[in-house]
This record gives C-alpha cells, structure tokens and sequence, in this order.
C-alpha cells in the first residue's frame, strides 16, 4: 500500500520554505539574545540524547513544526553554546548575523565549486576575498591570485599545514623515511599529525625561549645535526600564536634558516592572523615574505562561522603540480585555457562548497574598520585582565599577552589552580581551558567572542577574585 504525498510531492514548496524560513530566523534571534543567560556547558549523560530520539527514521513526513520544536527539546539540552559571551575556553569559534545569512544563502544555492566552470561566482568571489585579504592582514603582495601565488579557503588550519606539508614533500627528493619536519614544542599537534598523513619519517620538536617561542639556534643546531646523521630537513613550520599561550616563533630568524638549508617554511597564524588587521600588530609576522605557505581561520576571530580557513601560497605552482590530477569527466575548455584557477587543485577534497560567500558576508558587513575596532577592543580587555592577574598576590601571569590570550595559575600550585578554573566552570555562565606546560598547570582565558565585552570580563574577574579568596 502506497501513502499519497502531501500536495503531491514530498517536497516542501516555496510558500512552506518561506513560513519556516522565518520561525528558523526568529528561532535563532531568539538564541542570540538570550545565549548569555544558559548555561555554557550541557548538564547530561552520555547517550541521553540519542536516548530521546527513535531508532529508524520516520516512515511518514512529519510537520516541520515538530522538528522546530525538538531543536529545543532534543538539541539545546545537548550543545555547548561557544556564542555566549561567557565563552573564555579553547579559543574562538565565532559567528555572526552577515555570516549566518552568507551561510544561509549558499546552502540554498547548493553549487560546487569544484571547478570555475562548475559555479565561476565561487571561485572569482574567492579570488576575490582571498586578496582583499592580502591588504587587509598586510601579507605580501605576490600572494594574490593577481600574482604567482594565491589563497584558497580550506576547511581548517589543520587542513593548510597538512597541505603545505604534501607539497613540501613533493619538492623534496630522498626517501619519506628520512624526512624531517621541525617545529617549535608549543606548535598545534596538527603539525606532528600532518607530518603523519603525509608520510615523513620524523617530526623534530625544537625547543623554546622564556617566551614560549622556538630557539632560532636550536633549529638551526637541529638541522646540522639531522644531516650529519642522513637524514633529509624539508619543512619547518613557525607559529604566530600558538595555541597554549599564543607565544610568537621568530618568523624572519626561521625564514632565513629555512632558505639557508632548502626547506619549506609554513606560516601557521591560524588564530592570531586576524590581529593583523591592526597595522599595530604586525610586527609579530615581521619575515613572512621569506616563508612559502601561511593559513589563518577567519571562523576564530574574524566573525565568520566554522569551516572557513585561508590557506596562502606565495608560488601556487608547486600546489598545484602536487595535488592536479585531471580525470577526463572534469576537463573542460575553460581550465584548458589556462585563465581560470580551479580550486580543487589547491587542497586535497575534490568537492568544496561556496564558503567565501559568508566571509565575502562578513567583510562587507563590517568593514575593515569594525573587524579592527572588535580586535582592539578584545585585545584591551586581555590587557586590562593580565594587569589584574599581575597585581593580585596569589596569581601569577606564565606568559606574555600579544593578542587576546591571558594565560596565568595560582601560585599556591597545580591544585589550587585546578579549583580556580572547576569553580570557574562550574559557574554556568563562564567557561576557561585549564592546561598544562612546563610540568604546571595554567588556566587559558581567551578574550574574543564576537558579543563579550567589559562587563562579562569584570563579571569573570569577580569571580576569580571570590574563588581566590575563599580558599
């Protein structure tokens, strides 16, 4: 026995799409206003939400009001809301109005943006974007895709470095297995993990200074040593901002290491690269026309929602000599022609969607002056809160504050600073990361969730000054 379709088809019709459309508007107007007032972090068990849904899915269409209402049910009671402001953990997952409406619109569009031919809006706006970029962060000017090099978005920072490190690769001779590739001990584990994927045999851990930045002569000395023993250095990658204390490597010392022995020098600035929109902050990538790749996540800092990563190369040749491979079914007379960039030969996927809409959202929504006028605001407030920490008896700051990171612990040790950051937690309306380095524990307070401001930093330092002085 067969169900007759509603209307006669299964689909949901123009005039249904545009009534839902608005409640799903309303509904997440609604969570924008009142996300500062939930809890941070769920309060359940494993398995309670897939506890409440059904084992199969439904036979019959059921009314999208239904769905709507289980986003409270059945969703809210399982996430971890990153848009509070109260949000201080990990480091910033922001999204915004303009990139959610930018998001909105190339779901609906649905295009592939494999190749120009397939959708050539996506890839020119990408263009586009990735060079206005380019001005705006003060990266060289032989980036562009007007130049030999060029940006591309992948879908994370993971994603570039383990891309640069492929084509770092190809560029090399010798066997995978005596490989090298270095970076200072605080670089993001995506460094040793794309090392991995990609075939090298080592990953060589340079140590750091005071400052949590790589000892440029020990990279050096590190190399030497590499060789001396038959092995074959190929790629460094150096840090503007590393992920436990956004400690900066010395890029330009690094660079010229890396052009000394032949290496391959990735630039990873995934969370840091949008404090280069002030020009006052630049001084921290001083050296970066000497590296040969650099990635940064508009989707952390820079308001645009999650996936959105740029990937730089200063010579998109060898990017794409390592990862074209042309089936006949995707040669087209556009890409034969040489005038066009088709992005799948820039990054391992073969599918990418039209993610440089919400950024292109985004950009133009806010301008160069308001994503500056946020930076500065977020990077005052980390500023205003170290210099708390530094006057407080019974904390202390492990390291410098570049960008809008305060890393600090409580001096009566690992358990005391432990309890800080639990009862921190435990609050409900603000949430830290508490880690470790140097054998120690550190609380991580990350300042630069699109909606914090003053008040919810004073709201946190009032409750660590209750915690602190409590025990």
């Amino acid at each position: 026995m067969t169900t007759e379709a509603p209307h006669g088809s299964y689909h949901m019709s123009p005039d249904e799409f545009r009534r839902h459309g608005h409640d799903v508007i309303d509904w997440l107007a609604r969570y924008m206003e009142d996300v500062g007032d939930r809890p941070i972090t769920p309060t359940i068990e494993p398995g309670q939400i897939r506890a409440r849904m059904p084992d199969s899915v439904p036979e019959q269409p059921e009314p999208f009001d239904a769905i709507l209402r289980d986003l409270d049910e059945i969703v809210m009671p399982g996430i971890t809301h990153w848009q509070s402001p109260g949000w201080f953990a990990y480091f910033p997952a922001n999204t915004s109005p303009p990139s959610i409406l930018g998001e909105l619109v190339a779901a609906g569009l649905g295009v592939q943006g494999m190749l120009w031919s397939t959708s050539p809006a996506a890839t020119e706006i990408e263009e586009v974007v990735a060079d206005w970029l380019v001005d705006l962060l003060g990266l060289p000017e032989p980036w562009k895709t007007t130049g030999p090099g060029g940006g591309v978005i992948q879908m994370s920072a993971s994603d570039s470095t383990h891309t640069a490190l492929v084509v770092a690769r190809e560029q090399a001779s010798g066997e995978d297995g005596k490989m090298v590739v270095y970076a200072s001990e605080q670089a993001h584990s995506s460094v040793e993990k794309g090392a991995m994927v990609a075939g090298y045999g080592h990953v060589r851990l340079v140590p750091v200074d005071d400052r949590y930045a790589m000892r440029a002569g020990a990279f050096d000395a590190a190399i030497e040593t590499d060789v001396a023993k038959g092995l074959i250095p190929v790629a460094v990658v150096s840090a503007v901002g590393t992920t436990g204390t956004t400690a900066v490597d010395p890029v330009r010392a690094i660079g010229e290491i890396a052009r000394a022995h032949g290496l391959w020098h990735h630039v990873d600035a995934a969370y840091a690269g949008t404090a280069m929109t002030c020009p006052e902050f630049r001084h921290y990538q001083d050296g970066l026309e000497l590296a040969d790749s650099y990635t940064f996540n508009p989707h952390k800092w820079m308001f645009t929602n999650f996936d959105c990563s740029l990937f730089y190369v200063a010579d998109r040749r060898p990017l794409i000599e390592a990862l074209s491979i042309v089936p006949p079914y995707l040669r087209n007379e556009a890409s034969e022609s040489g005038q066009v960039i088709d992005y799948r030969d820039w990054h391992v996927p073969l599918g990418r969607r039209f993610r440089a809409l919400k950024l292109w959202f985004v950009l133009r929504s806010y301008g160069a002056e308001g994503i500056r006028h946020h930076v500065r605001e977020h990077v005052a407030l980390a500023t205003t809160l170290g210099e708390r920490i530094d006057s407080h008896p019974e904390l202390e700051r492990i390291a410098p504050i570049p960008f809008g990171l305060v890393s600090f612990r409580h001096v009566g040790g690992d358990e005391a600073t432990d309890a800080l950051a639990s009862a921190i937690n435990d609050s409900g309306w603000a949430y830290v990361t508490p880690s470790t380095i140097d054998g120690r524990r550190f609380i991580r307070v990350s300042i630069g969730q699109t909606h914090t401001t003053a008040e919810h930093v004073d709201r946190l330092w009032g409750l660590i000054e209750e915690v602190v002085g409590s025990r």
